[in-house]
């Protein structure tokens, strides 16, 4: 049922002529006579009693009279709020963050965007990397918070912040105050915090490999995600082999850089053929906001 159906049938109801309601509607009388049949078939009634000479309501017809004004009034009430609706609606953010350190990193870039942009509701997603990329691919986000890695077709990286590969342990740990930091320094230099494989970006995975390949059970603490390597850690229990953050260092640990290991980059992924001007604004605040926070 549509309001093309329902003009005509409350005009060929007013006139009881369908020539006169198709000079109102400003159509043709075969339409006017084709949009009254479909709605016949529809309702599986017949609404009029047609002859060579004469229009006439049947009964199902005066009963569906009473209400095809109100449908028709209910359906122009409902596109109406629904226009309405979307000139209210906040202008959304799709973002993705892997983790729960990307997931503070982005906090007072979500605090400045708050105040520049009020209008804009960021939505943040936190899942694995491999869902998140394909997210971005498919438009369901229009920036993702990555390390750098290999990009995808039609997407692009905005470099951040520059971050060492460290040894992040507690400060009363042996790591904490050994003589070298180096890879072959620590294939046996105590236990090392393990997450699942899925829960590294590409870029961390391989670092985290050359770490793990070899060593005995004993040496290794799993975890199930970066959260709680990190508590493990604060309390003694293992080290960690991550990406230091600078903005987001916690006192109670020790960070120290691995000497032969080159820095990786944090930044921001986004699709080349989405780069809207809020986008833009957003990546402009992310590089100002971190740039300051960074020591």
């Amino acid at each position: 049922m549509n309001n093309t159906q329902l003009e005509c049938f409350l005009a060929v109801a007013n006139f009881l002529n369908f020539s006169r309601a198709a000079e109102q509607l400003r159509i043709t009388q075969p339409a006017v006579s084709y949009q009254v049949s479909t709605l016949e078939d529809e309702l599986g009634v017949k609404l009029f009693h047609r002859t060579s000479k004469t229009v006439q309501l049947t009964q199902a017809g005066q009963l569906f009279w009473q209400y095809a004004g109100e449908i028709l009034k209910l359906m122009g009430l409902s596109r109406a709020r629904m226009q309405e609706c979307q000139t209210a609606l906040p202008e959304i953010l799709g973002i993705g963050c892997h983790n729960f350190l990307e997931l503070q990193l982005l906090q007072p870039v979500l605090r400045a965007l708050r105040q520049v942009c009020p209008q804009v509701v960021p939505m943040v997603r936190l899942i694995p990397a491999a869902s998140l990329e394909n997210l971005l691919t498919d438009g369901d986000l229009q920036v993702l918070f990555s390390l750098q890695n290999e990009l995808p077709s039609k997407v692009a990286f905005r470099p951040l912040l520059s971050c060492p590969i460290s040894l992040i342990c507690a400060q009363d740990a042996p790591q904490a105050t050994a003589p070298s930091l180096t890879a072959d320094a620590l294939r046996h230099s105590g236990r090392i915090a393990v997450c699942p494989p899925q829960i590294y970006p590409p870029a961390l995975s391989a670092v985290q490999s050359q770490y793990i390949a070899g060593r005995r059970p004993e040496e290794m603490l799993f975890c199930d995600n970066w959260q709680i390597a990190y508590t493990m850690a604060e309390a003694g229990y293992c080290y960690m082999v991550m990406p230091d953050l600078p903005p987001l260092r916690n006192p109670r640990l020790c960070y120290r850089p691995i000497e032969d290991l080159p820095p990786i980059t944090m930044g921001a992924m986004y699709h080349t053929d989405r780069k809207t001007p809020l986008l833009q604004r957003f990546l402009a605040l992310a590089e100002e906001v971190l740039a300051a926070n960074s020591p």
